[in-house]
């Protein structure tokens, strides 16, 4: 697992990190597709072919509460070491998780295996990373959440329990009003009798069956936008930066994560700004080459990769943040990547500010629930008709899977980030206003087309599913899916942009 090497720890923290890497076990060289198999095979044969693999088991992910969320007030001199520790208590988790998807045996021969021995061990270690977390709030004059005391517990979920928001993680949600499976319950506990079901997956971490759905089979549910108002910002602005065919990637996240190798636990395709890792600092990004066509617009735009687990494999199968973390397959290359600043219906748009910094979506809608889910999955010829958040689309023939960002556009006017990396920035509402005296700034969209094979589902299972790169105990659900942005320009771009935008006008 990765490390934060921004900064020498203190005995109390580095027993913290010393004792959540106990839970791993073979010191963080095992393979994640070996962790689960089929009942016919043997314990040595390596997993392949193109079907997901059946992984029985009576637990199949850890929850626990996302504490960076909660922080919404934590002072600037703290919020790098709060980041340290929010990506310690990640690492906790994917550590427990590891345990728990290695100890199936276990778990089978003794009920209370998980709760004693994964569960428990894992609160102690998080209540430690809390009171660590509060000790560098209140360091520095801040006042920590009084709510951080009840956030070390975390618990089991079984395939088929209701996530934090109330849709089922193994099928039946809804979108749009309308139950996208036609009813199917695929996958998941089949009560307690013995029969139990499976989360998926060649690496034994999803997706499921369930997790696909025919959009040819969907009802629209696309709403009409609101309508532009006298004082709307009409035009366009498109940023053309390839789809990352140069292949740069990296586990790390700077924004929610930086000076942390492999803070993100999972792939990260960039486009745009050439220099981003945990490392990077604003000064790296303006001395950065970009993708870009407009050599002015040195922003970062990144998101997870998304695989085709069809049995082959990609450079990191050993690695942290991919097979060893449950990430596996082929990586894709988005065939088309399409970013597009547009405006306002009901005002004109101020500038963004220079490293103004944006997250859409959330990568822990599993256990988190779909508050801030802001993925939109669909198909060529189906957008204007049927958008998914909770399900990955299977295309008929002809059609390719489209994913697409809408990112907030109103902005306090003040922080181009805080600490919960929400809280500055928000969506409009239903109208197409900014509310609380935020103010509208140019909306980042961005659309990526994927030439995929349709997957099959056949008797439960799905053959050659594709699935979002995610943390490993979020199963790889489509409503993890997310985006980042880092605003970066010279030369009076976001000014032109904005202008544009203002004006009416179509421009690159």
């Amino acid at each position: 697992m990765g490390r934060n090497t921004r900064k020498r720890r203190t005995p109390l923290a580095t027993k913290a990190i010393a004792a959540s890497a106990a839970l791993a076990l073979g010191g963080g060289g095992l393979i994640w597709a070996n962790f689960y198999a089929s009942a016919h095979e043997s314990d040595n044969q390596s997993w392949g072919g193109n079907q997901t693999k059946a992984a029985t088991a009576q637990v199949s992910t850890i929850s626990c509460p996302d504490v960076g969320q909660q922080l919404t007030n934590v002072p600037a001199q703290a919020r790098t070491e709060v980041a340290g520790e929010l990506a310690n208590l990640d690492r906790q988790i994917t550590d427990a998780y590891q345990r728990l998807a290695t100890t199936r045996d276990a778990q089978a021969r003794d009920a209370s295996f998980v709760q004693n021995s994964i569960l428990q061990p894992l609160q102690d270690r998080r209540k430690v990373i809390l009171d660590r977390i509060k000790l560098e709030i209140t360091r520095v004059g801040g006042t920590a959440p009084g709510s951080l005391d009840t956030l070390s517990t975390c618990t089991a979920q079984n395939a088929n329990q209701p996530t934090a928001g109330g849709q089922q993680q193994n099928g039946g949600q809804q979108q749009g009003g309308q139950q996208q499976n036609g009813g199917q319950q695929q996958g998941g506990q089949q009560g307690q009798n013995g029969q139990q079901g499976n989360i998926g997956g060649q690496a034994g971490n999803g997706p499921v069956a369930a997790d696909f759905v025919d959009i040819t089979k969907v009802q629209a549910n696309v709403k009409a936008k609101p309508r532009a108002g006298r004082n709307a910002s009409t035009g366009t602005f498109t940023t053309r930066c390839g789809v990352n065919a140069n292949k740069n990637h990296n586990t790390d996240n700077v924004i929610v994560a930086p000076g942390v190798a492999n803070g993100a636990h999972h792939l990260h395709d960039y486009v745009g700004n050439q220099k981003v890792n945990a490392f990077s600092s604003n000064q790296t990004f303006l001395q950065a080459a970009t993708s870009c066509q407009n050599r002015s617009d040195l922003s970062s735009y990144y998101w997870p990769v998304v695989r085709v687990q069809d049995g082959t494999r990609d450079f990191d199968q050993n690695a942290d943040g991919g097979g060893k973390e449950g990430n596996v397959g082929r990586i894709l290359t988005p065939v088309q990547a399409r970013i597009t600043y547009v405006g306002s219906p009901r005002s004109k748009v101020a500038a963004m500010p220079q490293f103004l910094r944006i997250i859409t979506g959330d990568a822990k809608t599993t256990t988190n629930g779909l508050a801030n889910a802001n993925a939109h999955w669909s198909c060529t010829g189906f957008e204007n008709k049927v958008q998914l958040t909770t399900q990955y689309p299977i295309c008929p023939r002809g059609s390719k899977v489209v994913r697409t960002f809408a990112f907030q556009s109103c902005w306090d006017g003040q922080n181009v980030d805080s600490a919960n990396h929400r809280t500055h920035v928000t969506f409009a509402d239903a109208g197409g206003n900014c509310q609380n005296g935020f103010k509208a700034i140019p909306q980042l969209t961005m659309r990526l087309v994927y030439s995929i094979t349709p997957p099959t589902v056949q008797n439960g299972q799905v053959k050659n599913a594709y699935a979002v790169d995610g943390f490993p105990e979020q199963l790889h659900k489509a409503a993890t899916d997310h985006d980042d942005f880092i605003s970066v320009t010279k030369n009076g771009l976001a000014n032109k942009i904005a202008n544009c935008v203002n004006r009416g006008q179509n421009c690159s």
